[in-house]
């Protein structure tokens, strides 16, 4: 089947590609929106308890398919071939809304010493800590953007430590559940600064779309009553109510196509039903989540570029990063448990900047619901893991702990990284990515650190026992997954500018957590939101400047 060239091909449909999709079909571009997944309902997405929230070796709720999608990790124990479930695969959803079909749906601006780590902080030996090309108030009036057209909830002004906002969030915070009531007195008798977690939840009808009602079954599931915002029920339908945007879904991009002077005249795709499609296009922009856009730049060869689309000097795919979740796990004498949904209500930035020897930190929140057989990742290290014993602990513990944790931001690594496995291709017989690498030393440092300001406040909210969770120093990635074509001014030093555009081609774009220098110490999602609404802007009106010229 032939189709018709159209302005922009978009490479996934998640939250930087919704974006992009939204705003430039809005302006009058014609685009073809590409998914490999989904667009799912909730309809098709039972609540399964075993298959859904962070219990990934039992199943893989939103895709990737399991048997057509393998990766390749590379760690001190060897090589394994992954699925979508394998722990260390690093998944992100694949589906209409991207992970914004299922996440927890917090909604953080970062803060403006985020984008200038370097200069806060000077070099990290052995990382690849550096500045953003860009500064907060470049990115503040389209976080506003993101705030308002999306819609969030909570109510950040007792928090003295964020960056300066023009408007209040649009809609007020859900009522304040059991652990917040917990919580909340006991930072204050610390002297700390609690508020309501900002959220792309509906507290109220807003934007024709219902209110939140609480159940326990949200992150990690389908919200049946479309409270929780992401592109799948914002700004993908908006593209799409133009006319403009044509959307694909079971749409899998093999590489970007390349004129003899090297630059991009469209995509090959396999359709649903696994025929080999081109997409002709004025400009490309790839918005696949960091493991699969750095992989899809590098599978674009060329004569021009043998190593890889926008890998000139080597950086597509390096500085691979998430977030590392230390956490403290209280155990209380009266029950904290009140069945009220998403769980997640009440944060600190106390620590995320300005802690004595470390760079960086992290928001500290309580965490969402923790479902029944996700509580036996919270047990305590001298509880066993399965038994008699491990039964009695989970009947009497359960309803009475509380978890606190946060996202540390970790310093990135060159050699944490995606690269393209030698032997291994998936079902299309495309090159698949291979993962390797791991954390730097100060990221496990700072872990602990976080680890124990959560001890700390459990223990003041008058736990009677607390342990901790410091994860492994390996490689991270999931929902969180960043750096892998990071923006910066210097050509020699990242991959695209600072509008996400290649250095090397001209119409070639990057709009989703790949181009983050760094990943801040919180939940990325509101800064792939506002990012994306940032970089299509400009990308509006270059294109409009050239149509003009032209």
């Amino acid at each position: 089947m032939a189709f018709d060239r159209v302005d922009a091909v978009i490479v996934g449909a998640g939250a930087g590609g919704g974006v992009a999709a939204k705003e430039l079909a809005t302006a009058g571009f014609r685009v073809a929106l590409l998914e490999r997944g989904q667009w799912y309902s909730a309809f098709d997405c039972r609540k399964d308890d075993l298959r859904n929230q962070r219990t990934a070796a039992l199943g893989n709720a939103f895709g990737p398919d399991e048997e057509r999608n393998p990766r390749v990790l590379v760690d001190p124990g060897g090589e394994q071939v992954l699925s979508p479930s394998d722990s260390g695969y690093s998944n992100n959803a694949a589906c209409v809304g991207g992970g914004t079909f299922s996440y927890g749906a917090m909604a953080w601006r970062y803060m403006a010493q985020d984008f200038r780590m370097r200069s806060t902080y000077g070099a990290v030996e052995g990382s690849t800590l550096e500045d953003w090309p860009i500064a907060y108030g470049d990115l503040e009036p389209y976080y506003e953007k993101a705030e308002w057209e999306l819609g969030v909830s909570g109510d950040d002004s007792g928090n003295p430590f964020k960056a300066p906002r023009r408007k209040p969030l649009p809609m007020p915070p859900l009522p304040p559940n059991r652990e917040y009531q917990i919580l909340r007195p006991a930072a204050q008798r610390l002297g700390l600064h609690p508020f309501d977690i900002p959220m792309l939840r509906n507290s109220a009808p807003y934007n024709g779309r219902r209110s939140c009602m609480r159940c326990r079954w949200c992150v990690g599931f389908a919200c049946e009553v479309n409270a929780r915002t992401g592109t799948h029920n914002t700004v993908i339908p908006a593209a799409l109510a133009t006319g403009l945007c044509d959307l694909r879904t079971g749409s899998m991009v093999k590489e970007i196509l390349l004129d003899d002077g090297g630059r991009a005249t469209g995509v090959v795709y396999f359709d649903a039903e696994g025929r080999r499609q081109e997409q002709p296009a004025e400009m490309v922009i790839v918005s696949a989540g960091a493991v699969e856009s750095a992989r899809l730049l590098l599978n674009s060869r060329h004569r021009l570029f043998r190593d890889g689309l926008g890998n000139r000097n080597g950086w597509v795919g390096r500085n691979l990063q998430g977030h590392t979740y230390p956490a403290a796990v209280g155990l209380f004498a009266a029950e904290t448990y009140d069945d009220l949904g998403p769980g997640a209500s009440i944060a600190i930035c106390d620590y995320n900047h300005g802690n004595p020897g470390l760079a960086g930190g992290a928001m500290l929140a309580n965490e969402f619901i923790r479902l029944p057989y996700q509580f036996m990742t919270q047990t305590p290290p001298f509880v066993p893991r399965w038994g008699a014993r491990h039964k009695e602990f989970v009947r009497s513990a359960y309803k009475r702990t509380v978890v606190v944790m946060g996202p540390v931001q970790e310093m990135p690594l060159f050699d944490a990284r995606v690269q393209l496995d030698p032997k291994v291709k998936d079902y299309w017989g495309i090159p698949v990515a291979r993962l390797s690498g791991g954390k730097h030393p100060h990221t496990t440092e700072v872990a602990r650190f976080i680890a124990g300001k959560a001890t700390a406040w459990l223990k003041e909210a008058g736990a009677v026992q607390v342990w901790q969770r410091i994860p492994a120093a390996v490689l991270s990635g999931g929902q969180h997954q960043a750096g892998t074509c990071r923006m910066g001014d210097d050509p020699k030093t990242s991959v695209v500018d600072r509008h996400g555009r290649l250095h090397d081609v001209d119409n070639v774009y990057v709009m989703d957590a790949s181009v983050h220098v760094t990943n801040g110490g919180f939940n990325p999602a509101l800064t792939i939101l506002a990012n994306s609404y940032r970089a299509s802007a400009a990308l509006v009106q270059d294109w409009r400047g050239r149509r003009g010229r032209a």
